[in-house]
Formats: structure tokens, C-alpha cells, sequence
């Protein structure tokens, strides 16, 4: 029987480097469970589990992504209290910091289903419907990864990104959206490398300061009902547990 169990935990303001860390960390214990039950030939259920967070201002770079998308020489980061870093996720160069929700679900989608399209649909259409909620207008471009305000005008923007990976069917990485974010950090780069798309946020759109909790019980709430999973609110405490058993 699929475990439909998503455990949750909001990590807040976290380095880039400790959270990727983490995101490994869980997918290795997914992993582990996986390949014993195929070898032991047992049915042990695989957890999944979902970070929210925010990030200081980072650059990160896909492992498909053009490098000269970064706009400057890497000392320049240091002047704009940036950092970088080349990762394993799909998608080209984007930008997390402050104000942002990122998102990462670690799932084994053997629990869910084993459609890397549906999946990265399924997170879109969360976004799509929390921006609905603050009646914005947003989908999709053909051909295109992520969430776009006016998608389907000449002043379409893009208002979240996508990029993920999955090993063995459990996933990692995930969805960014703007929502207070500092747009000018992402003058010093191509965006998901789109020179010819514009970026914004629901501070942007709206002309006002966010309440970021709310937006992130919108998106919460939108991605139980779109993968119809129990959500379980743990502690980090918890996942370190759960990572040393």
C-alpha cells in the first residue's frame, strides 16, 4: 500500500549548502528502505518529506545550465552578499534569498506516481492556484518550466521556478516563488536562461508587502489537495531522528 504520509517542516532562513545537504540526506534514507525491501524482498513502508524554507541570496546553476547565464565575475557575489553554486538539479541558472518560498519535496513517487511530467505539473498548478487567490492571472508557456503571470500576453513574467531531480524515483530539489523578493538580484543573471521573459513577484504584482505566512498556508494547502497526501507537521529534531535511526 502507497504511504500517502508527507512529513513537514518549515526550516526557515537556512544556507543554501546545508539545505542541499539535507535534501541528501533524505533521499539517501528513502533510498536505503527502497533497495532493501528489493533485496530482502520486504514490503517496509518509504517516508516522504517536505521542506519549506528561505534562503540568504544565492545563485544556483542546473546541471544542463549555461555558466556565462551569470552575469558577472564570481568575486563581484561577495559585493552583493551572494553566493553560487553548481548543483544537480534540471533547469538552468535562478536566484533564492530572502522573501522567497523555496520548496523541496523529497518523495519516493512510487507513493504518489512514477511521472516526472505530471509531477512537475502538479507543483506548478499549486502556484497557479495560490496566485489565483490573490486574483492574478497566472499558467503556464508552452514548452516552458515554472509559473508565469500573463502567460499568454506580450508582458508575460515569471513568477516562480521550477528544477528538480529524482534517483530512483525520489525526488529532490523543487519550486521557488517570488513573493518579497528583491527582484534586482536577478539583473545579474539570465533567468532559467529566458533573456526574453521579464520576473516578478506578488509583492510586485500586488503593490504590497506580503504576509509570508499566509502565502505559504495557500501553497500548502494546495499541494495536500492537488497530491492528496496526509500532511504531518515534524520538527527538525524529528527528521534528525528519523535520519539516525
Amino acid at each position: 500500500m502507497p504511504n500517502k504520509e508527507v512529513q513537514f517542516v518549515d526550516i526557515g532562513l537556512t544556507p543554501y549548502q546545508a539545505t542541499w545537504d539535507l535534501q541528501e540526506m533524505l533521499l539517501d534514507h528513502i533510498a536505503q528502505i527502497k533497495l532493501k525491501n528489493r533485496r530482502e524482498e520486504l514490503s517496509v513502508e518509504t517516508p516522504n518529506f517536505l521542506l519549506f524554507c528561505e534562503h540568504p541570496h544565492v545563485y544556483t546553476l542546473g546541471k544542463s545550465g549555461d555558466e556565462s547565464h551569470l552575469l558577472m565575475q564570481e568575486p563581484f557575489l561577495d559585493s552583493i552578499g551572494a553566493s553560487f553554486y553548481r548543483i544537480n538539479r534540471g533547469g538552468d541558472i535562478t536566484y533564492h534569498g530572502p522573501g522567497q518560498l523555496v520548496g523541496y519535496p523529497i518523495l519516493d513517487l512510487e507513493n504518489f506516481y512514477t511521472d516526472i511530467h505530471l509531477y512537475l505539473r502538479m507543483l506548478e498548478e499549486a502556484i497557479i492556484l495560490t496566485c489565483r487567490d490573490y486574483g492574478l492571472v497566472a499558467g503556464r508557456i508552452e514548452g516552458l518550466t515554472g509559473v508565469w503571470i500573463d502567460p499568454e500576453s506580450d508582458n508575460a513574467r515569471k513568477i516562480c521556478a521550477l528544477g528538480v531531480k529524482a534517483s530512483r524515483w525520489i525526488s529532490m530539489h523543487g519550486f521557488a516563488l517570488n513573493i518579497n523578493t528583491d527582484l534586482s538580484y536577478f539583473s545579474h543573471i539570465v533567468p532559467c536562461g529566458i533573456a526574453t521573459r521579464g520576473v516578478t513577484s506578488l509583492q510586485q504584482e500586488l503593490g504590497r508587502l506580503m504576509n509570508i505566512s499566509e502565502v505559504k498556508t495557500k501553497v500548502l494547502e494546495h499541494l495536500t489537495q492537488l497530491f492528496d497526501w496526509k500532511l504531518k507537521h515534524v520538527s527538525r529534531e524529528t527528521l534528525n531522528l528519523t535520519l539516525n535511526q
